[in-house]
């Protein structure tokens, strides 16, 4: 792997990761048209470890008031929304690989396209975070267990959960981003156990890109996250939606004519 792979990968991390438009199929995508094969997994959790200081940095008052008081309803709500994905991950982390078959991103991503429009017309939207319920937390939570295969948004999937619930657009936005720090620490941690029961190592040359990408995973991510909270204010998730329609159609001609990256 290259410093300018390293680098446009982490920039699409963090880009991918908050913006509703799935950071996991955007890596799947990118990886193909690089050919790279080698040390992905190892590559993707750095990544995502960077996705994570983003979330971090914008919400560290939230953050800091949960671990001053864990034992408060949100705390509870986190983690009844993360029970899900949690059932789901390890129900199907012996088969994500034929998610990454092209018929299956295409889908993916098509899918994810419909949740954002879906979204973007959902109006009567009026709870505040004192006013979720472990239903809507259970919900969004369900929610965050389809958008497990890569090409589904995570946060475009959470978000049009907790809009169907009733939650405000900023709520959503912002309970979406508290559970994303569990998840990625989750997946994180899940990830680096099978690495070390494999005995994979990190070749020292890679280290480097490895870093590079972190950062620019962080800083990017940063700067998403602070735009989707005002993009979701103004229902303009839609134009996502345009984009990973065109996507899917891009991943499919490739697929079924021209064979340069999906075969």
């Amino acid at each position: 792997m290259t410093i300018l792979q390293a680098i446009i990968l982490g920039i699409v991390q963090g880009i991918a990761e908050f913006l509703p438009i799935s950071s996991s199929g955007h890596l799947a995508v990118l990886q193909q048209i690089f050919g790279i094969s080698e040390g992905t997994m190892t590559f993707n959790i750095i990544l995502h470890l960077g996705s994570l200081c983003a979330v971090i940095a914008v919400f560290w008052r939230d953050i800091w008031i949960l671990l001053k008081n864990p034992f408060q309803k949100m705390t509870l709500l986190l983690i009844i929304g993360t029970i899900p994905a949690v059932a789901a991950g390890f129900l199907l982390r012996e088969h994500m690989d034929i998610f990454l078959h092209a018929i299956f991103l295409a889908a993916a991503f098509t899918f994810t396209g419909v949740l954002l429009i879906i979204s973007d017309n959902i109006k009567h939207t009026y709870k505040t975070a004192k006013e979720v319920t472990l239903l809507d937390a259970l919900i969004i939570g369900f929610m965050q267990a389809v958008a497990l295969p890569p090409g589904i948004s995570r946060s475009g999937a959470t978000i049009t959960g907790a809009l169907v619930t009733g939650l405000n657009r900023e709520t959503a936005a912002r309970f979406s981003f508290l559970l994303s720090i569990i998840v990625i620490l989750g997946a994180g941690v899940l990830e680096t156990a099978t690495l070390l029961s494999a005995g994979e190592t990190i070749y020292q040359g890679d280290i480097p890109a490895i870093m590079i990408g972190f950062v620019a995973a962080a800083i990017s991510g940063y700067f998403s996250i602070r735009l989707l909270l005002e993009l979701i204010k103004k229902c303009r998730l839609k134009f996502f939606a345009f984009y990973v329609f065109v996507l899917a159609a891009l991943i499919l001609v490739d697929y079924f004519v021209f064979n340069m990256f999906f075969v």
